[in-house]
């Protein structure tokens, strides 16, 4: 079913919304939360809290694109449920070591100001990224949105997993340049 119909089935109300949902991207936001949580339960917990952001935000969004819209709603709920799982730990897994690797180049604030200051850092990371080429686009993007693991993305590309360190490096390291052209750091 097309995504305008299956948004359709969510501002009639429509429960068949959930299911054609489940049908078209279940296995996509099954990825982007396991990739997070690392355990099936976990993962399929997300995946269903996903359908009811999805149910309980439709109306009065419309996604233009259904499937990012579900996949940022996957992610930021696994994210969350991972925190609250970690909440007293610091843990050793992918996503942990992900964002460390990121922390170099976006800096975390909590004040209302500095909210407005991340919103704005988040257009320009994002354009950023889309002036990358293509191959270290998808590359970035699958360790910093997807939380995928080097060896995960190594396959995936069919690179080395050095070759994979490498670019991501050198792509945080142009970052951080484009960030400071920017006067953000």
């Amino acid at each position: 079913m097309e995504d305008s119909r299956i948004v359709d089935l969510y501002w009639a109300r429509s429960e068949h919304a959930i299911t054609e949902t489940a049908i078209k991207y279940g296995k996509y936001c099954y990825a982007i939360a396991n990739n997070i949580l690392q355990n099936v339960e976990e993962a399929d917990e997300s995946v269903n809290d996903t359908y009811l952001g999805a149910w309980n935000s439709m109306p009065p969004h419309r996604p233009s694109i259904l499937r990012t819209y579900l996949g940022k709603i996957t992610r930021h709920l696994s994210l969350k449920k991972l925190r609250d799982m970690n909440r007293d730990k610091r843990g050793g897994g992918e996503v942990a070591l992900a964002l460390e690797e990121l922390e170099e180049c976006v800096p975390s604030k909590a004040t209302v100001e500095e909210e407005i200051i991340s919103a704005e850092l988040s257009e320009i990371i994002n354009c950023f990224v889309a002036k990358l080429p293509e191959t270290e686009r998808r590359v970035f993007l699958s360790r910093y949105w997807y939380l995928d693991s080097i060896m995960q993305i190594s396959l995936d590309f069919h690179f080395s997993n050095s070759k994979v360190k490498s670019m991501l490096h050198r792509t945080r390291k142009k970052l951080l340049f484009h960030l400071k052209q920017e006067e953000v750091l």
